[in-house]
């Protein structure tokens, strides 16, 4: 049976500065410490809780600096535990900042050699500037790069860059680290026509049978695809002893533990944005069984002081950023943030549907909640606030839509609850109850639509709506299939949603 002790919610001198974690048993034979983050989104500087940059006054958490910090003592506390230290890193290092935006991909390759990364797992992120730029970060970093479940062999750009696995050897021991991205990539991402994303349980089962083929062997997933189907994998691919998750931005501690179908998996995901650093402690049994474990998870607060070299690097990919994102653009009386903004309507979705509204002409305003990056700050508002927000270059789009094919569009934007998704929709104009006990495709209940201020009338399955929404989504992203195939017309020539926002704060 596979023992636990707990050390979730630690502060952070328990996890970094201290070997608080028990001697193995007699048995083991290796011990091995795990120390993973995941979904940092190109947050080199510190953050606020709503993940914005962090202002004057606020209580600040992260920033690659401070990460740097943590790491570093973090492989010290091993070392004095008597543990080898493997630093993982489950996916979605791109896109979020002015960083990204303007280097793609080259200050996060920098910091994460800096990080000492062993291992990095493709997120679906990766994949948004497209082959070329995911091949010019790969090579500029320098680590494993790994996605077991992803078929790069039509993509001159990738074929031969990215791994399946990576083995880490300790002693008799061995430790096999399988890369495992969503298969919703294509449709939330923009990899190109050239790339097959393949079942990762299949792809998982394989690399299972490839390292056991080899003799004893540990196999820890780094995957990129969820916690909930985290949880399906570990319950279906025999062989898997530990999954570090990422792509849901959730901090799992304790670890859930699921019974696989030949052992129990431990599941582990350390938030997002840089906040958290995990650990994740295993003593191994000769065959590579875990036989216990143990786990910390810190909060990275201001506490921590930061690594003068990262820093350094920091300033240096800053310098081009500084002038952009000063200016301010406009004002907010309360700070926006993104809690419920992928599962239930939310006042800074409600805001940017209602600027696409009026900045197209159009009836209903629609985003989706995976579209909002990072919140908006209360007082001044700048330049790089909204680009943060609004990091991915998406213009205002138009088009026209019938209500039965509204109504399709709206079903698709529910279909992932109760878990949150990123296509969740953020509405203007646009009103309904969801019951998401019923099945897929039957969810949505009281559409209504705003036909003038204040009045709302039941959605007409025949009568053709204008849509103001983004170009990702018009043209068919996340499942938004409706809107490519069913639009009686569309026109993608608005200006950049994050301007659009601006104009709306009053710059």
């Amino acid at each position: 049976m596979l023992r636990r002790r707990v050390l979730a919610g630690l502060p952070v001198s328990a996890l970094l500065a201290s070997p608080a974690l028990r001697a193995a048993r007699a048995q083991s034979v290796s011990r091995v410490a795990l120390l993973h983050l995941n979904d940092f989104h190109s947050r080199h500087e510190p953050i606020a809780a709503s993940g914005a940059t962090c202002r004057p006054g606020e209580t600040c958490f992260g920033g690659s600096a401070r990460i740097a910090t943590a790491i570093a003592q973090a492989r010290e506390a091993a070392r004095a535990d008597q543990r080898p230290a493997l630093l993982l890193e489950a996916g979605d290092s791109f896109m979020g900042s002015l960083f990204f935006s303007h280097h793609e991909g080259l200050a996060e390759a920098a910091v994460q050699r800096a990080w000492g990364v062993q291992g990095f797992a493709l997120g679906n992120h990766e994949f948004d500037r497209g082959p070329a730029v995911l091949a010019r970060y790969i090579e500029a970093a320098g680590f494993p790069v790994l996605c077991a479940n992803l078929d790069a062999t039509a993509e001159p750009a990738l074929a031969g860059r990215v791994l399946p696995t990576v083995t880490f050897r300790n002693g008799p021991a061995r430790l096999v680290v399988v890369g495992l991205v969503t298969t919703d990539t294509p449709v939330i991402s923009s990899p190109g026509d050239n790339l097959r994303f393949t079942d990762p349980a299949e792809a998982a089962e394989r690399a299972v049978w490839a390292a056991r083929r080899e003799g004893p062997a540990t196999v820890v997933l780094l995957s990129h695809l969820g916690f909930a189907e985290d949880e399906r994998l570990a319950a279906r691919v025999p062989g898997v002893d530990a999954i570090i998750g990422g792509h849901s931005h959730l901090r799992i501690a304790p670890p859930r533990l699921v019974d696989g179908p030949d052992r129990p998996v431990l599941i582990v995901q350390a938030g997002a944005f840089g906040r958290f650093l995990g650990r994740l402690d295993l003593d191994l049994a000769a065959d590579g069984m875990v036989l216990h474990h143990a786990q910390a998870m810190a909060e990275l607060d201001a506490t921590l002081a930061e690594d003068a070299a990262v820093a350094a690097i920091v300033a240096e990919y800053a310098g081009p950023l500084e002038a952009v994102r000063r200016a301010v653009v406009g004002r907010l009386p309360e700070a926006f943030t993104l809690e419920g903004c992928r599962e239930q309507p939310c006042a800074m979705g409600n805001f940017v549907a209602e600027a696409m509204r009026r900045a197209a002409g159009a009836e209903i305003g629609w985003m989706n909640g995976g579209g909002l990056r990072a919140g908006l700050p209360a007082g001044d508002v700048s330049r790089g606030d909204t680009l943060t927000a609004f990091p991915f270059g998406n213009t205002l789009a138009r088009l026209t839509l019938r209500g039965d094919a509204l109504r399709a569009a709206l079903e698709n934007g529910l279909s992932r609850l109760p878990e949150p998704n990123g296509r969740f929709p953020q509405l203007a104009g646009l009103r309904f109850r969801a019951d998401a006990s019923r099945p897929v495709g039957e969810r949505a209940v009281e559409v209504e639509v705003e036909e003038a201020p204040g009045e709302w009338r039941p959605l007409d399955p025949a009568r053709a709506y204008r849509i103001a929404t983004n170009n990702f989504l018009r043209r068919g992203g996340d499942g938004y299939a409706d809107f490519a195939e069913r639009a009686l017309e569309a026109v993608d020539d608005g200006p950049l949603l994050e301007e659009v926002v601006v104009r709306a704060l009053g710059g």
